[in-house]
């Protein structure tokens, strides 16, 4: 278990939220929400004692342990990947140190066999002779095979480097589990054994997503950081969604009424004050009056873009022809023979293990790339617009956001750029930023702004809710779900995939699968295809 009391977070005159009071209990998960800059990451520093800047305290029972999801991927680089993962509990890892350097002397002494009878009965206490299968098969479920345990952790790529870190923070069975976006990096089947780990875990599970998904999957309760403060709520995060809007609601009609009562007791007081028969009734109306106060309702810190594509033709039903593409690049087979045709209400989730494969299809699919073989033919009325994940190459002028989006529209009016980049989050001052200085999320919203204008009667997106909120991400999925035209897309987000794509197309260098469904019908048919297959 884990608390906070009477925390308080400024930054000069802002305050990110005061005198904060919650009790984090073992066998629940809690999801820590809020917009971009609320505090969400810095409160899980808060709890972790990495940052101190703030009042109030924290409280851990000193027999508790803690373990955090650590963000620096090279800090574990000279260590091999089993004992880094095994590092995230201390106390085993020094024992386990401690007793094999006892163990490798040359001149092993008596006091040396009594300290080592020592380690080793706290070792097996601790469930050491357990560790290195726990920890192995931790970095299985994430999605590190066998082979790259002996390997130094340098020695892998970034991704795999975060599974790793993922695996550290969940091994040996910590007290309270902090995690900060641990979905980051991770595949489909990574996620879903990480959902089953937590769903399982016993004591007290923190963590940040940007995941609706994992976030209603895993979750027990919901911390909103938001007006200034943090309010918990049971249940999951549509169970906050739903019950917050309600609250608000009410909130906003008992001040209506208020307001309605006030402005009907004024005008008795002034109607009737200098009657005297009526004197008493107005004296005991303005007392009644002075108690009525309605409450105040700070503003919002979330914001949602106004996301929404109209395409300025109608497209015919046949889309797009692609027929036995295959590509390799450096050495390696990318994905072979791809068929498939794409028709008017088609919005189809591709996907598969190497997103590099998908990026390079997409590439093909505009014309930036050429495939080794086959071809792709689009319909004569099409017109496209494409979100490229790698997007940093547009950004690179000194142009100001009105000036960078005047690029891309017909109408080069002034009003109405600034106008359109109001409703994506960009007012007043934030307009006239220079391109180069925008951060991930922003940079998102400009791509999207750009095919926004297009007019594009067919979209394809590679991973846009990258760096994106919760608030923009479920503006981009309410617009993906709305546009009337064919979509080609890919994303790591569960939530915006199940809800918008009608097909699902997976693509690897084995071939390619093709399903008429909605994702989640695609991921039970796919487990057990799975689970029906002959052991090899």
């Amino acid at each position: 278990m884990i608390s906070v009391q009477n925390i308080t977070l400024r930054y000069g005159q802002r305050a990110l939220f005061e005198e904060v009071n919650l009790k984090f209990t073992p066998g629940n998960c809690y999801g820590i929400i809020g917009a971009n800059g609320a505090g969400k990451s810095t409160f899980l520093k808060i709890l972790s004692g990495e940052e101190d800047n703030h009042l109030g305290e924290v409280i851990l029972p000193s027999d508790q342990r803690l373990a955090v999801l650590k963000q620096d991927h090279y800090a574990y680089n000279e260590y091999p990947v089993l004992k880094t993962v095994i590092m995230g509990y201390k106390r085993l890892y020094e024992i386990m140190e401690e007793r094999d350097a006892i163990y490798a002397k040359s001149d092993f002494s008596d006091e040396d066999g009594v300290r080592a009878s020592e380690l080793e009965e706290e070792f097996s206490e601790m469930g050491g002779w357990e560790a290195e299968a726990e920890a192995a098969s931790m970095l299985e479920g994430l999605g590190i095979s066998q082979e790259l345990h002996a390997k130094l952790v340098k020695d892998l790529n970034d991704t795999e480097k975060v599974r790793v870190l993922l695996a550290q923070a969940l091994f040996g069975n910590p007290d309270v589990l902090l995690l900060d976006e641990p979905t980051n990096h991770l595949d489909v089947s990574s996620v879903m054994w990480l959902e089953d780990f937590l769903l399982d875990f016993k004591n007290t599970v923190i963590v940040v997503s940007h995941d609706r998904h994992f976030l209603n999957t895993v979750c027990t309760h919901i911390v909103d950081i938001d007006f200034g403060k943090m309010q918990m709520y049971v249940g999951n995060y549509d169970f906050w969604q739903q019950s917050s809007e309600l609250a608000l609601k009410q909130r906003k009609d008992d001040n209506r009424k208020k307001e309605d009562k006030i402005k009907e007791l004024k005008e008795f007081i002034q109607r009737f004050s200098s009657n005297a028969s009526k004197a008493r009734q107005a004296t005991s109306r303005k007392k009644l009056l002075d108690k009525i106060k309605p409450e105040e309702i700070r503003p919002s810190s979330r914001k949602y873009p106004y996301i929404n594509f109209k395409p300025e033709r109608e497209a015919g039903n046949d889309i797009l022809f692609v027929e036995n593409l295959s590509k390799t690049v450096d050495g390696e087979l990318l994905f072979k023979d791809v068929s498939f045709h794409l028709k008017a209400d088609d919005k189809v989730a591709v996907i598969g293990d190497n997103s590099n494969a998908i990026t390079m299809l997409f590439k093909i699919l505009m014309g930036e790339e050429q495939p080794d073989s086959g071809e792709v033919r689009w319909g004569v009325t099409i017109t496209t617009a494409y979100f490229p994940k790698e997007h940093d190459a547009y950004f690179q002028s000194k142009l100001n956001l009105v000036d960078w989006l005047r690029q891309y529209s017909e109408e080069k009016e002034e009003g109405f750029i600034r106008g359109f980049l109001g409703r994506m989050l960009f007012s007043g001052e934030e307009a006239l930023k220079e391109c180069n200085v925008l951060s991930g999320g922003e940079k998102v919203r400009c791509m999207l702004s750009r095919m926004m204008l297009s007019g594009a009667n067919v979209l394809l997106f590679d991973e846009p809710t990258n760096h994106l909120d919760l608030e923009s991400i479920t503006s981009l999925n309410n617009g993906m779900i709305d546009f009337p035209g064919a979509l080609l897309f890919t994303s790591h987000d569960h939530q915006l995939t199940q809800t918008v794509a009608n097909r699902v197309i997976e693509i690897g260098p084995d071939g390619m699968a093709d399903r008429m469904m909605r994702y989640d019908d695609y991921l039970e048919e796919k487990q057990r295809n799975a689970a029906e297959a002959p052991v090899k």
